[in-house]
């Protein structure tokens, strides 16, 4: 299954051959069970990618984010009086 912003991305309609080592056995099952394996590859790599691109982000912004968590142990939550759970 497909990231949506992956599937809305013009540029990620564009395809290009590459070559991929892959297991004679693993790629002999799919055919057998009907899987596209260039698809199946591909999602993976999608995964991959945003799971990567995520860590990246994280490991970026981890000071904000633990001054921002600092901030609301020693404060509170802003506007906590107002919510309704």
């Amino acid at each position: 299954m497909a990231s949506r912003s992956h599937r809305s991305d013009p540029a990620a309609s564009r395809k290009r051959a590459t070559n991929v080592s892959l297991s004679e056995a693993l790629v002999a099952e799919a055919k057998q069970r009907g899987i596209n394996v260039s698809r199946s590859c591909e999602e993976g790599l999608a995964r991959a990618v945003k799971a990567r691109r995520e860590a990246e982000w994280l490991a970026a912004n981890r000071v904000a984010l633990e001054s921002n968590h600092s901030w609301i142990e020693t404060n509170g939550i802003p506007l906590s009086q107002f919510r309704k759970f």
